[in-house]
């Protein structure tokens, strides 16, 4: 058992890891600047304990690749009360700049007064949706343009690697493809699932050309939120040669509606995996719009999983 002090005598100890020298030295993760804007990340759908602890393991991650960041979570359909709304959000992201500013003059401190956004919002959607788009500009807009709003996360290399491993997980695809071994339940065609519209199918297509090219199988885009279009690639894909499909995902979680995936599953009549969630890409991602919009130079990331 450990004492108050550390480890029980007996116990392994872990030390800290020695700087390893010369050029292959890993380099030392990057520091958010003093003073930077906070990262706001904004999380649609109907909030729930579920979705805020994806959203803070995803801003965990975030932090974890980024020492001082300063993230917080902001629900686009937030009640104030246990979820706090953006708008509210970025409200306080801004008076506390304000109040740390006013601190530090109080304090003797030569400081210049805070300029350029408070807050950076980052938008917890894999690919573009109006809808929920349009919720998030109003509330930069309302914050008195005190923010700065990003693009959303896709489509990206790292999105169709967590695309991988969620089919993977369901046992709907090879771990990895160099591997000679076969899963019996793999699929032979992927319906890559979204919502958002045409726009939105469109974007994942882009993903869905390079998950095919990690599975070695056809994989084409579809719109939850369209009526028939999931049934419509079922057909198209069984048409062209493929018996055992799957259903992917390529949504993160909150913005997908309770029921939806189910539903689209039986009306595909074949298996689906599950949504991308707090997968560590999406904190990595949500860390590079971030750090693009304010010119940090971004971190090398290591290799891919899959």
């Amino acid at each position: 058992m450990s004492s108050p002090t550390g480890p029980a005598s007996g116990l392994p100890v872990r030390m800290p890891r020695p700087r390893q020298s010369g050029r292959h030295r890993r380099p030392e993760p990057a520091a958010a600047p003093e003073g930077a804007p906070a990262l706001v990340l904004a999380v649609p759908g109907v909030p729930s304990a579920a979705i805020r602890s994806l959203a803070e393991e995803v801003v965990s991650i975030a932090r974890s690749e980024l020492p001082g960041l300063e993230a917080v979570i902001g629900f686009l359909d937030g009640d104030d009360a246990e979820y706090p709304a953006l708008s509210t959000v970025l409200a306080s992201a801004d008076a506390l700049r304000t109040q740390r500013y006013q601190l530090a003059v109080a304090a003797g401190r030569e400081v210049s007064a805070p300029t350029g956004p408070a807050a950076v919002v980052v938008p917890l959607l894999a690919g573009p949706d109006s809808a929920l788009m349009r919720q998030v500009r109003q509330a930069v807009m309302d914050s008195g343009n005190t923010a700065e709003l990003t693009e959303v996360l896709g489509p990206h290399p790292l999105l169709a690697e967590a695309l991988h491993v969620r089919l993977s997980e369901a046992g709907l695809a090879r771990a990895d493809r160099a591997r000679l071994f076969t899963v019996a339940t793999a699929a032979d065609g992927i319906i890559l699932a979204t919502v958002g519209g045409e726009e939105a199918v469109q974007a994942a297509g882009i993903t869905g050309m390079l998950l095919a090219a990690r599975l070695a199988v056809p994989v084409m885009a579809a719109a939850l939120d369209q009526e028939g279009s999931i049934a419509s690639i079922a057909e198209q894909l069984r048409g062209s040669g493929s018996v055992q499909l799957a259903l992917a995902p390529y949504l993160i979680g909150p913005e997908l509606a309770e029921g939806l995936l189910d539903e689209a599953s039986k009306e595909a009549g074949c298996s689906a995996a599950e949504p991308l969630g707090a997968y560590p890409a999406i904190g990595r991602l949500v860390l590079s719009q971030y750090m693009v919009t304010l010119g940090i130079p971004p971190q090398p990331q290591g290799a891919p999983s899959l």
